[in-house]
């Protein structure tokens, strides 16, 4: 299992197709402080679908606090300022994976603390960043597959159909 960890997301609908990703994979999301958006939104809710009340959220007031309730964390922190990207890391059971604000990512302050553990995923040097959801479900998902999908059962099947 993984935690994702977002810290002050800016975009409600992120947040709700995040929360779906983290239900799909049995990842818990931790969210902190502050938030561009309520809980209660709108588009929480739609891109969550029917799921987001089944997804497993804690809030953190500040960075601090989020430190101070998980002490022993092992946090990679994606960023596009890393030269490591995020599949040459070994991503170890419970580990957290941060992503920062949609508008600027985490602060340079927090990544320069944590150089070895920051990676990035790979784009053209012309494009700034990907849509947070996206970028959240490539490295949860490789993280998933170092740890051959332990939780999943492979369902191949479709209505009633087996493939």
């Amino acid at each position: 299992m993984v935690n994702i960890v977002l810290l002050e997301p800016e975009q409600g609908g992120n947040v709700g197709n995040i929360g779906r990703t983290c239900l799909a994979i049995g990842a818990k999301l931790h969210l902190i402080e502050p938030l561009g958006f309520r809980l209660t939104d709108k588009e929480i809710k739609r891109a969550g679908m029917d799921y987001w009340y089944r997804v497993d959220v804690t809030r953190y007031d500040n960075y601090a606090d989020f430190l101070e309730k998980n002490p022993s964390a092992h946090v990679y922190m994606a960023t596009t300022k890393s030269r490591q990207t995020y599949t040459e890391v070994q991503y170890e059971d419970n580990c957290y994976i941060m992503f920062g604000k949609e508008s600027a990512g985490i602060p340079e302050e927090i990544l320069l603390e944590h150089k070895k553990d920051c990676i990035r995923i790979p784009m053209l040097p012309d494009i700034r960043s990907l849509n947070l959801a996206n970028s959240v479900a490539i490295v949860s998902y490789e993280a998933m597959r170092q740890q051959q999908f332990e939780q999943f059962q492979l369902q191949g099947q479709l209505h009633h159909y087996e493939w």
